[in-house]
């Protein structure tokens, strides 16, 4: 996975994990202990689904840290427009 440019300060992120890219190097777990966890494989399991504002830079250092690409911090949807 390519995490896309932070969308700035303040922005709802999501994370996205592929177990099925993981190489079990734990470098997510390590990064953000909070955000990450591994199965008894040793395969990525995200703990959240959104990345919370004070997770925010150890979720980007979690991708960027992800030696396989199977970690990624994406921008949230903008909500539908209201009418």
């Amino acid at each position: 996975m390519v995490t896309p440019p932070d969308p700035g300060p303040g922005a709802p992120l999501l994370l996205r994990a592929d177990p099925g890219v993981c190489a079990g190097a734990g470098q997510c777990v390590r990064a953000a202990p909070d955000l990450f966890d591994q199965d008894e494989d040793g395969l990525v399991v995200p703990l959240a689904a959104t990345v919370p504002a004070e997770a925010r830079e150890r979720a980007l250092a979690a991708a960027d840290w992800c030696p396989s690409g199977a970690v990624a911090v994406v921008p949230a949807a903008a909500p539908p427009p209201s009418r």
